[in-house]
């Protein structure tokens, strides 16, 4: 079991774990020792600060490892609504195929749904060598209990090296149930994937701390590496009808006696077009001064044919939805165009728009973050310039 204490013969009161500690975990006692307060997650960030080999850190010892050898290739979890794949499974496919490559292995897209030759093709279409399906009925609409035990027994039965999932809905329910079954890691919001080139492992990297710094994350002792991937982060590779693949219907038992069971799926409009799927986003932060000062940035994209979005800090004024909110704890956006307008670019709003085509930032600050990444950035009051910018698009596209 893992422990940590301190060595007080040898603690000077130097203070330097105290500030080393992201938890805020450690504080000094009336005789200037350091004190390992209750709230201490044993994350270990401590020891290395210590220049005196105060910290004792004893690390819990692995048990339960897995012959790493035994497991090869490549997986992703295509998501389907009405036997059609998502655009995250297109996204998974194009991280998918670059770590394929590098460990030299397949790439398999898994695929659960009634009727789903048609989708299986387009998957190969867009990366995959194999796709593996498999249909009935009561796997038309996507059912925890289902989904996760046919997971489960694929596998058992072929034991592959890295699983990638969608960090949506879906996905943030079925992989934690994968992960718990088959009892290996996952790390959740990947913004970044990639193989070490040294000894073949997924270097998992995502946001920490509030997203204040990128933790980078392996799973050295347990197979499969599973990670769930932040959905418009990677991009789509472009689909090529001339790629060969196979198509693959295991057998595999079919859970009947569910505890829940999905009788139907219902869809309500809220948007004209969904934030994450929109090519053109227009978003909004506290630089616009006043709630009802949004009427502008719901114009400029409705002009567009675009989305509206909006920095934390105007969800948390209550100015706007939280369903609009882009960044670390909203959404994360990837369109060809990204307004951002008032928004001064903490780096948990970069975090979720970042890898946007062409970013267009207008904010009264010359200095504000935002322009950092903005390829066009407009210095200026944003009141002033976006009913200029409205005027000129009605104009020009009539």
């Amino acid at each position: 079991m893992a422990s940590i204490k301190i060595i007080n013969d040898k603690c000077v009161g130097c203070r330097l774990c105290v500030s080393a500690c992201p938890f805020g975990a450690i504080e000094m006692n009336d005789d200037r020792k350091a004190v390992i307060l209750d709230n201490c997650t044993l994350c270990g960030i401590c020891v290395p600060s210590c220049n005196f080999n105060a910290i004792d850190f004893q690390k819990e010892e692995v048990s339960n490892a897995v012959d790493t050898t035994l497991y090869k290739g490549v997986w992703i979890f295509a998501e389907q609504k009405k036997d059609e794949p998502e655009s995250i499974a297109y996204e998974l496919l194009g991280v998918g195929r670059t770590l394929a490559d590098d460990r030299n292995t397949s790439l398999t897209a898994v695929l659960m749904g009634k009727s789903l030759d048609e989708a299986g093709k387009k998957l190969i279409s867009q990366g995959a060598d194999k796709v593996m399906i498999v249909e009935d009925d009561s796997l038309a609409h996507y059912n925890d209990e289902s989904y996760t035990d046919i997971f489960v027994q694929l596998i058992e039965q072929n034991k592959p090296e890295i699983i990638l999932i969608g960090a949506t809905t879906y996905g943030r329910s079925l992989a934690p149930r994968i992960a718990s079954r088959i009892n290996t890691g996952l790390t959740a919001d990947c913004t970044k994937l990639e193989i070490d080139p040294e000894d073949g492992k997924l270097l998992q990297t995502r946001p920490a701390f509030g997203g204040n710094l990128m933790a980078t994350i392996i799973c050295p002792n347990h197979r499969p590496q599973m990670a769930t991937v932040r959905h418009k982060v990677m991009k789509e590779m472009e689909p090529d009808e001339s790629r060969k693949g196979e198509i693959i219907k295991p057998e595999v038992n079919i859970p009947k006696d569910l505890k829940i069971n999905v009788k139907d799926v219902v869809a309500t409009i809220t948007e004209k077009v969904s934030l994450t799927e929109a090519d053109i986003i227009v978003s909004g932060g506290r630089g616009m001064g006043d709630p009802k000062n949004f009427i502008l940035i719901k114009e400029l994209a409705d002009i567009l044919g675009g989305a509206v979005g909006a920095s934390r800090a105007a969800v948390d004024a209550e100015w706007i939805e939280y369903n609009h909110q882009v960044g670390q704890t909203g959404q994360t956006v990837g369109p060809k165009v990204y307004f951002a307008c008032g928004i001064s670019g903490a780096i948990q709003h970069l975090a979720g728009m970042s890898s946007s085509d062409t970013i267009i930032a207008i904010n009264k600050n010359p200095e504000a973050p935002i322009f950092k990444v903005a390829k066009l950035g407009i210095v200026g009051d944003v009141m002033e310039i976006l009913p200029l910018l409205i005027k000129e698009f009605k104009t020009a596209l009539g």
